[in-house]
Order: structure tokens, then C-alpha cells, then sequence
């Protein structure tokens, strides 16, 4: 998809949207510093655009219920196109995978899982190795607790890289 032209103004209202979710017409065009006709078709640019994947609420999973956050390392045995597809559909099929990134290097993907207890989480593991999905090794590395979690700086990020 070919990128639009950002300016400042689209700049705060990214930053707006990311920081405080979905807001009125009248509150986003206070925050922009734009009138609220210019900054609803900004929106709509910037959506139609593709910039604005959808809003969501901030939840603090901790007051909801326990839970074990475990953070998994995978390699696979294999590095074909197949290889890879078969793997990722299998990790968009689970709930309890919240992320997952391919990286270039020593392991082939990094993923974040959130699961109601350590059994459960040995039940993904076992699937993994079920579904015959070509990992030759995982490492589990299970979190103890929450440093830092945020959002990037939207405004930082698009100034580094100018048009």
C-alpha cells in the first residue's frame, strides 16, 4: 500500500487516537488543533489510508483474573515458504499466542503467550508438537512480572523518518 504524506497534524491525530482510543469529533479536533470538518476528513484519509488498524481498550488483566505470561523462543527444523505458512497458521489459530514476531537471526519467531495457568500452557505445548508444525526446539522463558509495557512514540517515530 503506497504511503500518504504526513503531516503534523495527522502526526497529533495518530498520537490523539493511539493515547486515548476512539474520541468524539469535537475532542479529537481540539487535540489535533483543527477545526472539526478538516479533522474528520483527516480521519478519514488516515483511515481509509490504512494507518488506523481498529481501537481497543487498555485492560488490566491482573484485577480480571491470574494468569502465567510465558515467553517462547522458536526455531524450525525447516525454512521453506511451506515451512513458515504452516507454522503461522497453526499460531493465528490460538487465542492464548497475543504476539508473535518473526525475527532474522538465532530463533526464527518470538512470541508472548497468555494463558489461565501453567497446565494450560503445557496443553499449547503439546499441541505444538501434536500439530507436527516443524519447530525443532522452543525455549520458555516465563515472565515474573511487568517492567515496562507501552505503546511507541508515534510522533518521535514518523519525525526519524521524513518523507
Amino acid at each position: 500500500m503506497k504511503r500518504l504524506f504526513l503531516d503534523a497534524a495527522d502526526i497529533r491525530i495518530l498520537s490523539a487516537l493511539q493515547q486515548h482510543g476512539q474520541l468524539s469529533k469535537a475532542k479529537l479536533a481540539e487535540v489535533s488543533g483543527l477545526s472539526a470538518t478538516p479533522c474528520w476528513a483527516r480521519l478519514g484519509r488516515l483511515k481509509a489510508g490504512g494507518y488506523i488498524r481498529g481501537y481497543h481498550a487498555d485492560i488490566e488483566l491482573g484485577r480480571l483474573a491470574d494468569f502465567a505470561q510465558v515467553i517462547v523462543t522458536v526455531s524450525l527444523s525447516r525454512h521453506r515458504k511451506a515451512d513458515f505458512e504452516r507454522f503461522e497458521l497453526f499460531i493465528n489459530s490460538r487465542d492464548e499466542i497475543v504476539d508473535c514476531v518473526a525475527t532474522g537471526g538465532g530463533v526464527d519467531y518470538i512470541m508472548k503467550v497468555i494463558s489461565p495457568s501453567l497446565a494450560t500452557f503445557q496443553d499449547l505445548m503439546e499441541d505444538f508438537h501434536a500439530e507436527d508444525i516443524g519447530i525443532d526446539r522452543y525455549m520458555t522463558h516465563f515472565a515474573t512480572r511487568q517492567v515496562k509495557s507501552s505503546l511507541p512514540n508515534v510522533s518521535k517515530l514518523a519525525n526519524a523518518n521524513p518523507k
